[in-house]
């Protein structure tokens, strides 16, 4: 059975950094790509980045790109999401996202296993 598991998220104030991780068990991390999505109160799940099943390759939302890393463990089966110079609009439930033998997407439809999600708030 195919379990991610986030955390890390909380409360920051704008300009401060957090660090989500989301621990995978029960597939083969280096078969899977592995994607970060985010869902504000009211509005539609977005795309925030995404990683490759090597990790040689990711890749970002526009509002993000530059703010936003993703790294990922193999030893650890473990993907990162690092998140600088955070703002009020971050402010969101964000969601790992993981699809075996697919190829990098931003679409939500392309990923088959879900996290729970941890809550991220950004205060101004």
């Amino acid at each position: 059975q195919v379990q991610l598991v986030e955390s890390g998220g909380g409360l920051v104030q704008a300009g401060g950094s957090l660090r989500l991780s989301c621990a995978a068990s029960g597939l083969a991390f280096d078969t899977a790509t592995m994607g970060w999505f985010r869902q504000a109160p009211g509005k539609e799940r977005e795309f925030v980045g995404g990683s490759s099943r090597s990790g040689g390759y990711t890749y970002y939302a526009d509002s993000v790109k530059g703010r936003f890393t993703i790294s990922r463990d193999g030893a650890e089966s473990t993907l990162y999401l690092q998140m600088n110079s955070l703002k009020p609009e971050d402010t969101a439930v964000y969601y790992c996202a993981a699809a075996r033998w697919a190829s990098s997407s931003p679409s939500a439809n392309v990923y088959n296993f879900w996290g729970q999600g941890t809550q991220v708030t950004v205060s101004s």
